[in-house]
């Protein structure tokens, strides 16, 4: 039998789908391939070559695939990656393995200096990271891989022990990140928001002034097509950004960018959501959690909601529009409700998880070095860059970087004028807009235009696109192939595929993913893909991608348990190989995991 897929699933039997002999490999046993030889022996690279060290919200994504596969190493996925915590409770958006070379990535452990510049924010001293953040979805996470063992979770202690040091990261964020005063996390930094180069960050970008082209070299392009990745004017800014937090100490709120995107605080919502039920595990109350992930859906809708686009939309804290807007929405969710003494360890405090304050001590340094992914570069269309306005019934023609791609050959459709969106947001349709879908708190009417939005022209989910873009379909930066400017993810699929279930769009739910798991098969668990071809993009063996089809697979045939924010934990103890069972021969088997520290 093909032993590919031999991942221990917990201290007691499980009983796990094989390939029989001379039968092609499953999609099943591909995605615990492709995470197998991306495991480092204490956590998985996004990719072997592009992202060499642990990204934080590839971190997350994986644990939810791994779960199905193995929930001990689920568990100490989310594990390494904490132990890189600061003291001030921020989780960095990049662990470094201390084995890979300076040169293999960029920004290296030696441009972000963590240990020196971060040392005020409590920076660990002994695990290099990078300084800025990424999506908050660790805590939802967390609950889906104790959901898959509760038996191994329990007796590891597992919740009581990330529980502290979730609370504090997002105490973090709803206290030092509040810089537009209400209620709402914002990002200082495109990479925090995982989606690099969205066209949503042009604008508060071009009051940046770029790093010089000679200051740094970018490692991207080794691994990536130049059209594919940002310009050398983005990524100069980029650098100018991060350069310029680093030399603030990591201070919040001095820098040039400042940006509430609907998708990190949808994420951040769903975990509160999330920590109020592994309260609830841990013998205490999660009232107030759910009562603040409340508050926080209304701040979302207050600020961030724009009818004229019928989605969510960011907005740019540090852009003209904005100056006087920091007392908007605080009364609905202020500091006083949100801030720092109302988070945390009121609801379950060190009483309740028998844990110390999170800090240098909680957050101990000792046995983190081994890295995931990140994608800490993502490509930018110059200005002036334009595409055509495509026709709904066949795939765009591949603008050239820096000039007018060619007209289509059939009409195209007529674009639709422009909304108007209100002060300081920022009118830029991305797909960020749609993840609040997760959302089981979101006034129906919202939900029914979200939904408009996604199957309407922009987006065309079930009718012009296999995937949702990144990015408006008729957006004049939209690029089919350029980095989060218009190519399709697996994650932002995910997210969207649970959000549809969340509001009990079936139907819609079922199709997205079906084309999910084809064309993550299709691909060889590809990076990103045409929206319009499905053609796959960046790299292939792709960890978040082989996790996230891995969740897909087993969601509907283990079981699902619906969880805040739409997300779903597998309790079956059968783990089918493939959407088509009849190919497969299940056995009973107590296995270890193959593998170890492969660097």
């Amino acid at each position: 039998m093909d032993r590919t897929a031999q991942l221990v699933t917990s201290s007691t039997e499980r009983s796990i789908a094989y390939d029989p002999p001379g039968s092609p490999p499953s999609l099943h046993a591909r995605a615990a391939r492709v995470l197998e030889a991306n495991w480092t022996g204490a956590s998985t690279v996004p990719s072997r070559g592009l992202y060499p060290h642990q990204w934080s919200w590839d971190s997350a994504f994986i644990a939810v695939g791994l779960r199905h596969l193995s929930p001990l190493r689920a568990q100490t996925e989310l594990e390494t990656l904490l132990t890189a915590q600061w003291g001030d409770g921020r989780i960095p958006h990049i662990v470094f393995n201390p084995s890979v070379p300076l040169d293999a990535y960029f920004p290296s452990p030696d441009f972000w200096r963590s240990s020196t510049a971060g040392r005020a924010a409590g920076a660990p001293r002994t695990v290099q990271t990078s300084g800025i953040v990424q999506p908050p979805v660790h805590a939802l996470a967390a609950w889906l891989v104790h959901r898959a063992d509760p038996g191994l979770s329990r007796s590891r202690g597992f919740l009581a022990r990330v529980y502290p040091r979730l609370a504090a990261w997002h105490r973090y964020l709803l206290h030092r990140r509040d810089l537009g005063g209400g209620g709402l996390a914002s990002v200082v930094h495109p990479w925090e928001q995982g989606m690099d180069n969205s066209p949503a960050w042009d604008l508060p970008l071009s009051r940046v002034t770029p790093a010089p082209a000679r200051s740094f070299r970018r490692a991207d392009l080794d691994h990536g097509a130049a059209e594919d990745r940002p310009t050398d004017l983005d990524y100069g800014r980029y650098v100018r950004l991060a350069a310029d937090y680093r030399d603030a100490g990591y201070a919040d709120g001095t820098g040039e960018f400042a940006v509430e995107d609907p998708a990190f605080n949808a994420l951040l919502i769903a975990s509160e959501h999330a920590l109020a039920r592994i309260a609830g595990e841990l013998g205490a109350t999660g009232t107030a959690r759910h009562a603040r992930a409340e508050r926080l859906t209304q701040a979302l809708v207050e600020r961030l909601w724009d009818p004229a686009s019928g989605m969510f939309l960011c907005r740019d804290l540090r852009g003209p529009a904005s100056a006087g807007c920091d007392a908007a929405g605080h009364d609905a969710v202020g500091r006083d409700t949100v801030g720092q003494a109302s988070v945390g360890h009121d609801a379950v405090g060190r009483d309740a998880v028998g844990q110390a304050p999170v800090g240098r001590d909680a957050v101990g340094q000792a046995t983190v070095g081994h890295a995931t992914v990140g994608h800490a570069t993502a490509g930018a269309v110059t200005a002036g860059d334009r595409g055509p306005v495509f026709s709904p019934h066949r795939p765009p023609a591949r603008p050239t970087a820096g000039h007018e791609a060619p007209a289509p050959d059939l009409d195209p459709a007529p674009t639709p004028a422009a909304p108007t969106p209100a002060p300081g947001l920022i009118p830029e349709r991305g797909v960020s807009g749609l993840v609040p879908l997760l959302l089981p708190g979101l006034p129906r009417d919202i939900v029914t235009a979200l939904l408009r939005t996604a199957a309407g022209p922009h987006f065309g989910l079930g009718t012009t696109t296999r995937l949702l873009p990144s990015y408006d379909l008729l957006g004049e930066a939209f690029d089919a192939h350029r980095y989060w400017r218009g190519p399709a993810w697996f994650n932002t699929a995910w997210l969207v595929e649970r959000g549809l279930r969340t509001h009990g769009e079936r139907q819609q739910a079922d199709a997205l993913r079906e084309s999910a798991l084809e064309l993550a098969a299709a691909t060889d668990f590809a990076e990103y893909v045409d929206p319009y071809t499905g053609e796959g993009c960046g790299a292939t063996g792709f960890s978040w991608t082989a996790a996230l089809a891995l969740d897909l697979l087993h969601g509907e045939s283990a079981g699902d348990t619906t969880l805040p924010g739409g997300m779903s934990a597998t309790h079956g103890t059968t783990i089918a190989n493939s959407t088509n069972s009849t190919n497969s021969t299940t056995v009973t088997a107590d296995m270890g995991f193959k593998g170890g520290n492969r660097r």
